[in-house]
């Protein structure tokens, strides 16, 4: 049985580039009312750290739109998961652009003590804008998908909480960050861990429901589209040395696709579901969450994102979130994932 989650990344981009009317709630407007017309639900993994220092800037009047959005989407049913860029916490304005503190790029390398403040803090926006004063997440999304090394980080989410990561996308490696999902690719769909987001460990808090992959040769990654939102993105390189990282990243001959209803065409999303449609076939007592992902900032093409949802419902394909999963199937075994 295949089930598809729907993620949206619901955030402005990494450098503080972009207007959170242009970027977030247009596009998340827009996106809600295709799903309401379905009678579906998506799981909105908003970026609590950005809109928490944005709002207490006042460098963007339409944070209070947001903020109201968060809060209907709360009310009509839909999941609010937590997602977190940390190099926001301690960002400052000037002269009209932010200016990150990229020494807390990646949430997993700080002390425990500082991971559990910013996490409270995550916790204490959403809380404000879901209007639900006793509001826990569900599920998390890390910044940049950084979820590595792990252990800190998720005793810190299990312990507020959380019962579901969904920050792996197999096979996928930062060499700057010295991130490694490439173990992940000998797992199933989902898993149970503890000290590392790639080790199966049947006694682990928290679940991983990776964003759904499939390896492919590297000029599969290059197409048109994704080229194009690449330039429509932010104009800065990024931290450091980030552009030749990301070379150093691409010189490889398989690179992970995921499964992105923003960046890839419809033929490209409907492969990637007709290659686990027939699988299913074949095995179809094997339970397969597929995770789709998306951001507001890529959000342009509603075309495709209809005909995907149109696809779905043709090949009774139906769509979930990660509190409807957890609550049919309270804990996925480790499974090998079929070749």
């Amino acid at each position: 049985m295949i089930k598809c989650v729907f993620t949206i990344d619901y955030e402005i981009y990494g450098n503080g580039e972009g207007s959170l009317k242009d970027l977030v709630f247009e596009p998340a407007d827009a996106l809600k009312t295709l799903f309401k017309k379905r009678n579906a639900k998506l799981v909105l993994f908003v970026e609590a750290a950005e809109l928490e220092v944005i709002e207490s800037a006042k460098t963007d009047p339409a944070v209070e739109l947001v903020r109201r959005q968060i809060r209907d989407y709360y009310r009509d049913g839909f999941e609010i998961g937590l997602h977190m860029h940390p190099q926001w916490y301690q960002a400052r304005f000037e002269n009209g652009r932010w200016f990150m503190n990229y020494d807390e790029y990646n949430l997993c390398v700080l002390p425990r003590d500082r991971i559990l403040n910013l996490v409270d803090r995550s916790i204490a926006y959403l809380r404000k804008a879901t209007g639900d004063p006793s509001f826990k997440p569900l599920s998390f999304r890390a910044g940049n998908w950084l979820f590595q090394p792990t252990q800190t980080a998720a005793s810190v989410l299990a312990e507020q909480g959380v019962r579901v990561d969904s920050s792996v996308f197999k096979g996928g490696r930062q060499l700057q960050h010295r991130l490694n999902y490439r173990r992940a690719l000998a797992n199933g769909y989902a898993w149970p861990f503890s000290a590392d987001v790639n080790v199966p460990d049947p006694q682990g808090a928290l679940t991983e429901y990776p964003i759904h992959t499939r390896m492919v040769p590297p000029w599969k990654i290059l197409t048109d589209k994704r080229i194009g939102l690449q330039r429509k993105g932010p104009s800065g390189p990024g931290p450091g040395s980030a552009r030749w990282y990301r070379l150093m990243d691409f010189l490889r001959f398989r690179h992970p696709l995921k499964f992105d209803f923003c960046r890839l065409t419809i033929e490209e999303l409907k492969r990637m579901l007709d290659r686990e449609i027939r699988k299913d076939q074949k095995n179809p007592e094997v339970f397969r969450p597929l995770v789709a992902i998306g951001h507001t900032k890529d959000l342009v093409d509603f075309k495709t994102v209809e005909l995907l949802l149109s696809y779905l419902d043709e090949n009774k394909i139906a769509l979930s979130t990660f509190k409807e999963i957890v609550s049919m199937i309270p804990r996925y075994r480790s499974e090998s994932p079929e070749r």
